[in-house]
């Protein structure tokens, strides 16, 4: 690790803590050189997650978008944003674990929609009404349906 303060490239560390729920690792290092401390910070390199959209198009996955979308289905809906953070975490979770770095959008959909269905019925059925691209009523009714049998 290079020394900010002399440019010099070897340093030992000196103590390691674990900081963000085990996220990240802050290290104290010495400089061997100039003897100066400084602290760096270790993450794990988490490789970008690339979404297949409908069209063919290709676009780095955007949590934030995700979190939009979801927003709009749960708008004036007793849903709090820690609840939707945590099932974007559960699909990043998802997504990572499968060795492919690109997914498809209705992937991506298919996992809001399952994981909508348990948290507010009426949002599931918003974010699938948008989703699924209901074309009348009766599509519409066919959801529904489904959702009452269960």
């Amino acid at each position: 690790m290079k020394c900010p303060f002399c440019g010099y490239e070897e340093s030992k560390v000196i103590d390691s803590r674990p900081t963000d729920e085990g996220e990240r690792i802050r290290r104290r290092r010495e400089c061997l050189k100039c003897q100066k401390r400084f602290t760096t910070y270790e993450i794990i390199e988490s490789l970008p997650i690339i979404v297949i959209k409908k069209d063919g198009s290709r676009e780095v996955f955007d949590r934030q978008k995700l979190m939009t979308g979801m927003l709009r289905a749960c708008e004036k809906r007793p849903v709090s944003i820690e609840t939707l953070d945590h099932i974007i975490d559960n699909i990043e979770t998802v997504i990572q674990n499968t060795l492919d770095r690109e997914v498809n959008s209705d992937k991506i959909g298919q996992l809001v929609m399952e994981q909508l269905k348990d948290v507010d019925e009426v949002a599931y059925v918003r974010f699938a009404s948008v989703y699924r691209q209901f074309k009348d009523i009766n599509t519409f009714m066919e959801e529904l349906n489904k959702l009452l049998q269960k």
